[in-house]
């Protein structure tokens, strides 16, 4: 039985235009403001991708379909506040790894108005057998 893992960024695809570039300036030593692609904020892209481990027991259990993490990607291109927002196993370890896999991800910062902002996207984690 042979994996196939496919990980992909699935930046504003949820339809969350209301949310889009709503976020405010954050109180001083607060985190800093978040936003939406769209609206004059750039997408992030990847620079560094850590795919999640398939389990053993996943595997054996024949586990598949995805699971979608969403991320804060900083102005420093670091990945913070991750949160699993399409749950596809939690017996066996696979939403944990795709935690684990994203909180290592990697990108080049984004822009508002020429400034690198946070920007809050989504990964998604495919698991197949064949």
């Amino acid at each position: 039985m042979r994996m196939l893992l496919r990980t992909f960024v699935a930046i504003g695809a949820l339809g969350l235009t209301a949310s889009i570039a709503t976020a405010q300036k954050a109180p001083q030593g607060q985190k800093e403001p978040v936003y939406r692609p769209g609206n004059g904020v750039t997408l992030p892209v990847v620079t560094y991708e850590v795919r999640p481990q398939y389990t053993a027991e996943a595997m054996k259990a024949k586990i598949t379909g995805s699971a979608v993490v969403e991320v804060t990607v900083t102005s420093k291109g670091e990945v913070t506040d991750v949160e699993v927002t399409r749950s596809l196993d939690r017996v066996y370890g696979l939403d944990d790894n795709c935690v684990a896999a994203a909180k290592q991800w990697k990108f080049k910062p984004r822009t508002k108005d020429g400034k690198p902002v946070a920007v809050r996207v989504w990964i998604e984690n495919t698991f197949t057998l064949r």
